[in-house]
């Protein structure tokens, strides 16, 4: 199983020159991904909120061999060619280290607002939004769009436990970002209903300190560290050097 730092770029880690630091002394260390949050705005009492992109493209500078990507990019929220170009970009610049994490978002947030930003409000209609996107940022990715990826960039798709549904939509990509499990019961009966094996990625997040064996052992691939709604620089920090 492999290990990542999973931060949201908000407050003080809004900026991306400090999460790039963070990223680099990870690496270091021996994780082999960082991950950011992909929010415009966030419900209270968050305020100050970074770009995942320009945040991400700090990150890749700063480090040469660790996995990274936004978990989980809403896709109903983007426009699928703009998308496109910003993901290609990020993995020739990184080497061919991006992920893909997506999902429906969510209007807790505050972000799926229609009086707000617009953004479609009904779930159905995001789940339509996020099969086309998908389906088009695969065709643009392979040769409608140049240049191309530098590899193959893998999609995890994200799943609120305990919907059954969208699990239908990760088994067609290549890797599964389960959200809300209540223990590693629950993400054995995810893996139970996946094409795990081969290359695909089940991947879970909780907070510093959680012994990974359990949920190694009901099929994840990766373990990430979380922290949260308002992280801290010195809480991650501290997360990265105990390993």
């Amino acid at each position: 199983m492999r290990r990542g730092i999973y931060v949201a770029p908000f407050e003080e880690l809004s900026e991306p020159a400090l999460v790039a630091e963070l990223a680099a002394r990870a690496e270091a260390r021996g994780w082999e991904g960082f991950f950011v949050w992909d929010h415009v705005v966030y419900r209270e009492p968050v305020r100050a909120v970074a770009d995942p992109w320009i945040t991400l493209a700090a990150v890749a500078l700063a480090t040469r061999r660790t996995i990274i990507g936004p978990l989980v990019t809403p896709l109903p929220r983007r426009r699928p060619h703009q998308l496109a170009r910003e993901t290609v970009t990020l993995d020739r610049l990184s080497g061919g280290r991006l992920v893909l994490g997506v999902g429906l978002g969510s209007e807790r947030t505050g972000e799926f607002d229609p009086a707000r930003f617009g953004e479609a409000g009904d779930p159905r209609e995001r789940a339509r939004l996020l099969d086309d996107g998908l389906e088009r940022l695969r065709a643009y990715w392979d040769g409608e769009f140049a240049p191309r990826p530098a590899g193959r960039i893998p999609v995890w798709v994200a799943v609120r436990w305990p919907n059954r549904r969208p699990l239908r939509r990760a088994a067609r990509h290549e890797g599964v970002f389960p959200i809300d499990l209540p223990g590693p019961e629950a993400l054995a009966e995810v893996t139970a209903e996946l094409p795990v094996g081969d290359g695909y990625d089940v991947v879970v997040t909780n907070p510093a300190g959680t012994d990974p064996a359990p949920w190694a052992a009901a099929g994840a691939t990766w373990c990430l560290t979380g922290f949260g709604m308002q992280p801290t620089a010195a809480d991650v920090r501290a997360a990265i050097d105990a390993g």
